[in-house]
């Protein structure tokens, strides 16, 4: 009996967390059309067999060329964050940046803290603050569902910037101009995807209300202390070493699915047939449906983005979804000689601003408890990785000058 009793209790638990819905309805029926029309875009015109083989040796490359070299960026850099962040530099980096937030952002100066840990390692990490009760109490609730735009607009900043700018001896000259570039751009986008969402949720909230917490006093670390790892400095330097390296594991292991299914997916849209102009069943070959969608409105794309090929807006279309398939994305365009120093400029400011929101934003203010501004969130945000991409573009053009 009690063994029925825990199963019922797992059961109903389960069904909580999960939305129910009739068995059969329209999507039922449209869904298989709709899938089956997907696939009919690449079968029509690369063959069945094609298709198949073409799609599992894409993925395959992109996990042995491309996933492993991003971990090993996220290893390494993991490992040196976590080392700043043991003996007190972006706790500095932080106290620099709270007198900014304010009069930039519009957010408290403690929103400083979220920038640099999601610059650091990637966009939830801002969610592990907003849940420390001594982060909270310092926000307006108006406020509060502001931190997803301002968290994924910094989200994976570092390696994205590194990965770009490691880049360099592929294209032959110092891609430091054009990352400096990005970073910018993905900057002032931060700024106004953030400022977009204060906006709404002013309008939503009003400007009054503080964010419901509990009492925050009994947890709170004292003012000016840090909290660091026990030991000695050796202990602590090969400790914080590991930790961050692991955490970098975790998140190279985290960007598999994105990277494999997306970019097969966007890299199958963009590229053609083999160089004798049939199709193999190869890695990387395809349909290249997106340069020609692109060619149309190339006269929006180029004074805005300045692309150098219609190839090149697959970086940001895949930036929607994953920031780590957009760089993979970005390597093969650039093994190919399809993009150019001011593409890794403005690549890097969409990359880093959007940095995969399409596929965190919704979790993320379900864990802010903000369900309803979802759309609002994810609309501000599109607006500021457009301008970030703008910035960066029209910026390097001025460094060149």
């Amino acid at each position: 009996m009690e063994v029925e009793k825990e199963d019922r209790i797992l059961e109903n638990q389960d069904s909580s967390e999960v939305s129910l819905k009739k068995e059969l309805g329209l999507e039922t029926y449209l869904f298989p059309l709709f899938f089956v029309a997907f696939f009919l875009v690449f079968v029509l015109q690369m063959g069945l067999a094609n298709t198949i083989n073409t799609m599992m040796n894409t993925a395959y490359r992109l996990l042995i060329d491309t996933v492993l070299y991003i971990t090993a960026v996220c290893v390494i850099m993991g490992a040196i964050s976590a080392v700043l962040s043991e003996f007190g530099f972006v706790a500095l980096i932080n106290r620099l940046l709270q007198p900014l937030m304010k009069p930039i952002f519009g957010l408290p100066g403690v929103a400083a803290l979220g920038v640099v840990t999601t610059f650091l390692s990637d966009n939830p990490a801002i969610l592990t603050l907003a849940e420390d009760h001594r982060f909270r109490r310092y926000f307006k609730k108006y406020q509060l569902p502001a931190i997803t735009n301002l968290g994924t607009a910094f989200g994976m900043g570092l390696i994205v910037c590194t990965f770009m700018y490691s880049l360099s001896p592929m294209i032959g000259t110092s891609l430091t101009k054009p990352v400096l570039s990005g970073l910018v751009g993905a900057l002032i986008g931060s700024v106004i995807s953030t400022r977009v969402m204060l906006a709404f949720t002013k309008a939503y909230y009003g400007t009054e209300e503080n964010v419901d917490d509990l009492d925050a006093q009994s947890t709170s670390i004292p003012k000016g202390m840090r909290p660091i790892r026990t030991g000695g400095i050796g202990s602590r330097l090969m400790s914080s070493l590991l930790d961050g390296g692991h955490s970098g594991v975790k998140l190279g292991l985290n960007i598999i699915p994105g990277v494999l299914i997306i970019c097969t997916i966007v890299l199958m849209l963009i590229n053609g047939p083999a160089e004798s102009g049939e199709y193999t069943g190869a890695a990387y070959e395809g349909n290249r449906l997106i340069p020609i969608l692109a060619q149309k409105i190339d006269f929006i794309l180029q004074p805005l983005f300045g692309f150098s090929s219609p190839e090149a807006i697959g970086v940001p279309v895949t930036a929607l979804g994953s920031a780590g398939a957009a760089l993979s994305i970005t390597s093969s365009l650039l093994s190919k000689g399809l993009i150019q120093a001011n593409d890794i400029a403005v690549f890097t400011a969409i990359c880093m601003c959007w940095s995969g929101y399409l596929s965190t934003h919704a979790s993320m203010m379900d864990s802010l408890n903000c369900k309803s501004l979802i759309g609002k969130a994810i609309l501000s945000h599109t607006i500021g990785g457009l301008c970030a991409g703008i910035v960066a573009h029209w910026l390097y053009i001025l460094l060149m000058l």
